[in-house]
């Protein structure tokens, strides 16, 4: 298993998920360009947005997908995230049903009560992608869907770059970054039970040239990567 230090070129202080996150929150909207992750979403045809009765929003933070899923025409979402300060952002929105502190991989919610299962930006913090996908077809009632909008693990290794933000006191914090590649995400999700039905990539292109001008050097490379799968049974 690769890990992110093997490929780290920045070599910027790290901490953990909760620490992170917590302190990244008032920046964190004008951080995250929707390119690395919406626009991945918006060219997915499957799952048929509008049709989800019920969706499980796993590692929600401050509400972006949630607020996307919405205006997608789905009807209800129960969020989870680590974070209370992220959680309390999302609150904020008023796009999701419940907001619940827990772990993506044990998230206390009901079982089989989800037709749409969806986690973004969140792989690249679990050391071991097995319990989110387990946890994930835990939550799915069968027939139903799991999109995971991942950090590419191509452009982590390319870059050497992990999740980071700029602190307080304008010094650059990285945030507990892991490296899974794609064969690492399809063994997870088979052994869980899933049925990988489509994969669609971000790269960096023209749209992401706009707002990282420095990245040209990266034009063509995957930056992100949306996974989804069915349960079958």
């Amino acid at each position: 298993m690769a890990r992110f230090s093997d490929f780290d070129t920045r070599g910027y202080p790290m901490v953990d998920v909760t620490t992170g996150y917590g302190q990244w929150v008032d920046t964190y909207e004008q951080t995250v360009e929707d390119v690395m992750d919406i626009a991945v979403l918006d060219e997915l045809t499957d799952p048929h947005w509008a049709g989800v009765r019920r969706a499980a929003d796993l590692g929600c933070g401050t509400g972006r997908t949630g607020a996307w899923l919405r205006r997608n025409g789905v009807a209800s979402i129960d969020g989870v995230d680590l974070t209370p300060e992220m959680l309390a952002v999302a609150r904020t929105r008023g796009v999701h049903d419940r907001l619940i502190k827990a772990d993506v991989r044990d998230t206390g919610l009901d079982s089989g009560a989800y037709d749409l299962v969806i986690a973004s930006l969140v792989d690249e913090h679990l050391p071991d992608l097995r319990p989110f996908y387990a946890e994930a077809w835990r939550l799915a009632e069968p027939g139903g869907a799991c999109v995971v909008l991942a950090f590419h693990p191509h452009f982590i290794m390319t870059s050497g770059m992990p999740t980071h933000f700029t602190g307080g006191s304008g010094e650059p914090i990285a945030i507990a970054t892991h490296v899974h590649l794609l064969s690492e995400h399809v063994t997870a999700g088979l052994e869980a039970g899933w049925t990988l039905a489509g994969m669609r990539e971000g790269v960096v292109d023209d749209r992401w040239l706009e707002v990282k001008p420095k990245w040209d050097r990266f034009r063509h490379h995957p930056v992100s990567v949306a996974l989804v799968w069915r349960r079958r049974h």
